[in-house]
């Protein structure tokens, strides 16, 4: 039983798609993206994140730590996932894309976990140098979304799952 593709959850996907591909050329490219790089007219509001967030920043980068890089990574691995979930769901009507979908908002969810967890555990070693308001502004409320539309994504997508599998239960028992 192939289960009712969610328009939210493709147009979340589709719309995600090129801001996240955005954010890992702005941290793939470091330092030619960052302030004072010859290639950061692409990424001009960044200039304003790499002092909000330090993960973003110049120290992270120049002491070599490969968080940044490596979350966008994995930043590749879902949106790759999160576009196959929208082919197989609107293009080929695969069964399995609700799995798909899933598994990359669980992805997106579990990294942005651990993003606002590694904040929490280091007393905000990379964002609590902000003002209450610049937190809120440019930290809280943007990555608040990468919590809560993917934290819907898994209840919606978990809940057709759940359905699809009952149902081929009870289809087996007839």
């Amino acid at each position: 039983m192939a289960s009712k593709p969610h328009a939210w959850v493709s147009l979340w996907f589709l719309v995600t798609a090129p801001i996240v591909m955005w954010d890992v050329g702005y941290c793939f490219m470091r330092p030619r993206s960052m302030v004072g790089g010859d290639l950061h007219w692409i990424w001009e509001p960044y200039g304003i994140y790499q002092e909000v967030d330090y993960v973003y920043g110049v120290k992270t980068f120049l002491s070599g730590d490969g968080f940044t890089n490596a979350q966008s990574m994995l930043n590749v691995v879902e949106t790759f996932m999160n576009l196959v979930y929208v082919y197989l769901t609107h293009i080929s009507s695969c069964p399995s894309a609700p799995v798909i979908g899933f598994a990359a908002a669980v992805m997106t969810l579990s990294k942005t976990v651990l993003y606002w967890a590694v904040e929490f555990f280091c007393g905000g070693c990379s964002v609590g140098h902000n003002t209450t308001f610049d937190l809120i502004v440019y930290w809280i409320i943007p990555n608040g979304f990468w919590l809560v539309v993917p934290s819907l994504i898994v209840l919606q997508l978990g809940k057709d799952i759940s359905a699809s599998l009952l149902a081929a239960e009870h289809q087996k028992k007839d």
